[in-house]
């Protein structure tokens, strides 16, 4: 019987924003569906054989949605090919040349991202909008800080809270004036401040589902610093149905922050969750790399999973306790193994990882059986 870690306490619940729900192909954005983790290609879209390559790292690493950018015809001729392959749904992203909307909504996108800056006319908007109706796509309005409509800027004076909002506004009554209700929307930017004080004052102008991120973050380390203040702040406070980490990165790296956000706040689980002591001179075994080697080795475990790796035994017992599993280090070269919660048998350190690994996926499997057999018996 693993320990309960089920259970919220009250200080750590969330209240989520009452949002509608719409539908990104076959995932539910908004509402009470789980908030989706998404990521962007980097790939050159016309090389369809390196944009899948890429999306297949993207599905593997538990990407929900996967978005790509169409900026040529070459680039939505390929995306029908793409679009078939994908075994997740992709959102066409659009900028500049409202045609390769229309072209990626019939290539099979299943959703269209627009920025409403740099998309032109009310008529080309709506030309999008009817291929989005006539191919059952639903759309995202992304409003980013850099690419704001001349008129707002020069009446704001600058990128700021207010001018973000009046634009996604002004593009969410194009879409409803032509009764499209199937959208989300995003207003970023690179500064956190700006970012999160737009979807404050969005999240209480509209009931659409909303799409986090902090656009153009940075590097790994300070990208993901910066948008787990941002998207973390917003997630804390109850706004936000879908998020994307913008990192100049491996794509594959922003879809991994986007879970250990969503695990950081308890709002999502995928994979083992590594609970680690940063290690002093009390340690019984180097931790820091044994962290790093079993992160590697379990990063294919999908099932939700708790695993403490504490060098003593002064926080060690005590984290074990909250865990499925648990190794604290004792001295004399070994350590206790905790299976749900409780001591269990001693571990030498000498092949103490890969017998935390094979623990780790005998009882992922396990889970995964119980899960299944309840899936099975609530239909």
């Amino acid at each position: 019987m693993a320990a309960d870690h089920t259970h919220v306490r009250p200080w750590r619940m969330i209240e989520r924003r009452k949002s509608r729900k719409i539908r990104v192909g076959n995932v539910e954005v908004g509402g009470d569906a789980p908030i989706t983790v998404q990521s962007m290609t980097n790939t050159l879209t016309s090389d369809a054989a390196a944009t899948l390559e890429q999306i297949r790292q993207l599905e593997e690493a538990g990407a929900d949605i996967v978005r790509v950018s169409c900026p040529d015809v070459e680039s939505t001729a390929a995306f029908k090919t793409i679009a078939r392959e994908a075994r997740v749904p992709l959102v066409a992203d659009i900028h500049f040349h409202y045609k390769r909307g229309i072209e990626a909504a019939q290539a099979g996108a299943a959703c269209l991202r627009i920025n409403p800056g740099n998309i032109g006319s009310p008529d080309r908007v709506r030309d999008v909008i009817n291929a989005a109706k006539d191919h059952g796509c639903s759309i995202r309005i992304g409003v980013n800080a850099g690419s704001l409509e001349r008129e707002l800027l020069e009446r704001y004076g600058e990128p700021c809270p207010e001018a973000m909002v009046e634009s996604a506004l002004n593009h969410a009554k194009i879409l409803q004036d032509h009764d499209f209700h199937e959208f989300k929307i995003s207003v970023k930017a690179s500064d956190p401040f700006l970012t999160v004080a737009a979807y404050q004052q969005l999240a209480e102008a509209i009931d659409c589902p909303l799409h986090l991120g902090v656009t153009e973050a940075g590097a790994t380390r300070t990208g993901t610093v910066k948008s787990s203040i941002g998207i973390g702040s917003m997630l804390w406070a109850g706004i936000g149905d879908t998020i994307r980490v913008s990192l100049a990165a491996d794509p594959v790296e922003e879809v991994k922050v986007g879970f250990d956000i969503l695990k950081s706040l308890g709002l999502r689980h995928r994979g083992v969750n590594i609970i680690a002591c940063p290690s002093c001179a009390r340690q019984g075994f180097n931790v820091i790399k044994t962290v790093e080697e079993l992160e590697q080795r379990l990063a294919h475990i999908s099932q939700p999973m708790s695993l403490s790796i504490i060098g003593c035994v002064v926080n060690g017992p005590g984290e074990a306790l909250m865990t499925d599993l648990g190794f604290t280090g004792g001295g004399a070269g070994s350590g206790m193994i905790y299976m749900a919660g409780k001591p269990d048998h001693k571990q030498s350190n000498d092949g103490m990882i890969d017998h935390i690994v094979e623990l780790v996926e005998q009882r992922a499997a396990q889970l995964k059986a119980e899960a299944d057999a309840k899936a099975i018996a609530a239909e």
